[in-house]
């Protein structure tokens, strides 16, 4: 299964270049072993990027999938490491039948790895498992619980909610518009 992460490394330009690492979101690992002399890990982040040149709203929109990763680390050109957790913010068990959404709602929380990092986690998941038995109860709507959950995220947790968008959209333009350069397009 893994621990998966998103390492975005942010070039001269603003831009991000967005590289896997399989086990990344494990205990945020990749903040000590990221380096200048270590900018993969020593193996940790694969060689091969997802995407090149991508803006940072395209990193989350189109390659931060919630409900398969669990951290993100923003990259600066100078190897300062910023790590994130990523909170899904759908309802449902992460299976087959919820990856039918084209759409899934998530948020990025900054945290550090230890302490700061097992409270947000924990944090979430009982706030999220809390409105989750008021929806089932009949209490609240999803609709609403959905609204707290991303208010709290955000004013609790200074998180930052976003859409991503599963497989190509005709109504989403947002990595095509920008000239998103995918590994292959930068033989040619």
């Amino acid at each position: 299964m893994g621990r998966r992460a998103l390492v975005a490394y942010r070039r001269p330009d603003a831009r991000y270049d967005v590289h896997y690492s399989h086990w990344g979101g494990e205990r945020l690992s990749l903040v000590t072993a990221l380096s200048a002399d270590a900018p993969l890990a020593d193996g940790a982040v694969d060689v091969d990027p997802l995407a090149v040149g991508v803006s940072l709203e395209c990193v989350l929109a189109c390659h931060l999938d919630p409900c398969t990763y669990e951290a993100l680390y923003l990259v600066s050109p100078d190897v300062a490491l910023t790590p994130y957790r990523v909170c899904w913010l759908e309802w449902g068990d992460g299976r087959d039948s919820d990856r039918k959404r084209d759409r899934d709602r998530g948020a990025i929380v900054p945290v550090e790895p230890g302490g700061r990092d097992h409270e947000v986690r924990a944090w979430f998941r009982a706030i999220k498992t809390t409105l989750s038995d008021l929806c089932e109860m009949g209490a609240i709507r999803r609709q609403a619980a959905t609204a707290y959950l991303e208010a709290r995220v955000c004013e609790d947790e200074h998180g930052h909610v976003y859409t991503y968008r599963r497989g190509p959209s005709s109504d989403d333009e947002t990595c095509a518009k920008e000239g998103d350069d995918t590994p292959d397009d930068r033989s040619r």
